[in-house]
């Protein structure tokens, strides 16, 4: 079996003279998504960043490929991981193809013109979103579900071996909820991309995610398939409250609700 294309392993992380996470092992190949759930303050972004290189481990280590990534240049992280943060873009108000070529400046420099290869994979990457009629509208006049688009679109303009997704649904409407994971789904399996993202939503990892890791208490509380790993009892341990899920779609989908809700 081939090394896994992501490994962490007995990962510490967090800032000087304060460790958020401890000892957190897991690994992810290509094209599989692994969706990371826990309470806010379980430290998701601080692992995410710690994994992308921009807060250094307080333990462990991180690998691609078998390789350690701790003395890579910004360079070979930029072309090794895509990131989408939990907001990003800024307010100016660039085109949305505009904001798309800007993943492409690992590959062609700072202050160089986009080629015609360039404004080619910013093009595709619009399109295997769906968002191409929006690439002359300027980014602070499109929707929230349509933002979350865009910034997918600029991170695997990049052309990234690894996509990290930082609570991609956070503040969307279901529809573009429904969207944004379509999306990171289709594109793991067609681009045989490795995908790590977070949400605050268990069911959602009954939609995209191969398997689901669940952080509490600062380390790694369960690990598995959706179905292993979202249930009543790892959801009480982890959020501290009584969740029923439940079976839709033939068990392909299940729903959590509040017991509470049910009597």
């Amino acid at each position: 079996m081939t090394a896994p294309r992501l490994a962490v392993e007995e990962l510490s992380y967090g800032y000087p003279g304060h460790v958020v996470g401890r000892r957190v092992s897991f690994d992810i190949r290509a094209g599989e998504v692994l969706c990371v759930l826990g309470r806010n303050g379980e430290g998701k972004s601080t692992l995410f960043k710690t994994i992308l290189g921009l807060l250094p481990p307080r333990g462990g280590a991180v690998r691609v490929d078998g390789g350690l990534t701790e003395n890579w240049s910004a360079r070979q992280r930029a072309l090794t991981f895509g990131y989408v943060p939990q907001s990003g873009g800024g307010a100016f108000p660039f085109t949305v193809v505009e904001l798309v070529l800007m993943g492409r400046t690992v590959h062609r420099g700072p202050f160089s013109a986009p080629s015609a290869a360039d404004r080619e994979v910013a093009a595709k990457a619009l399109a295997g979103l769906g968002i191409e009629p929006l690439a002359q509208r300027e980014w602070v006049r499109i929707s929230g579900g349509e933002r979350q688009l865009a910034l997918i679109a600029r991170a695997l303009a990049q052309e990234p071996r690894i996509l990290v997704l930082d609570e991609p649904t956070a503040s969307l409407d279901f529809g573009n909820q429904v969207r944004v994971l379509d999306a990171v789904r289709r594109l793991a399996k067609s681009h045989g991309l490795t995908v790590l993202l977070s949400t605050h939503h268990p069911e959602q990892a009954f939609a995209c995610a191969d398997r689901v890791a669940v952080l509490a208490g600062g380390e790694l509380l369960r690990i598995g398939t959706p179905a292993e790993v979202v249930t009543t009892d790892t959801l009480r341990e982890c959020y501290g409250v009584e969740v029923a899920v439940l079976p839709v779609a033939e068990d392909r989908y299940r729903v959590c609700v509040p017991r509470s809700y049910l009597t």
